[in-house]
């Protein structure tokens, strides 16, 4: 697991990835450990579209320790919470993993858009 240089950077690779979250942490981005890749994460939302506030995480966990980026934050009925926008970098290394997780099953969606860096 380590940091790859991306001074030489040869492909950068746009990506989404989307998921309805559950009560259960999920994984939404991985990369692995021997991906030789960075991930720039550009912007995580969560949606929730039920018609009762739900709690969420979001978090990065790294080597089985939790660091979080929203901890247990109220997302009110029916809106949209920006956890990160463009201004703030965050960098997945290898082995590093976002998750995420919300209070009550099926109502809650998470988007987060980022670059592979190889």
């Amino acid at each position: 697991m380590a940091a790859p240089n991306i001074v030489n950077v040869t492909t950068i690779t746009a990506k989404n990835a989307l998921a309805t979250l559950i009560t259960n942490t999920s994984n939404i981005i991985v990369n692995s450990a021997s991906s030789s890749t960075v991930d720039k994460i550009n912007y995580i939302s969560v949606a929730n579209y039920s018609s009762a506030t739900v709690s969420i995480n979001v978090m990065i966990n790294r080597s089985s320790t939790i660091y979080y980026l929203a901890g247990t934050v109220n997302v009110p009925a029916y809106s949209t919470l920006v956890v990160s926008a463009k201004d703030t970098a965050i960098y997945l290394e290898e082995g590093d993993i976002l998750q995420a997780s919300v209070s009550a099953n099926s109502s809650a969606s998470i988007t987060a858009s980022y670059e592979i860096i190889a």
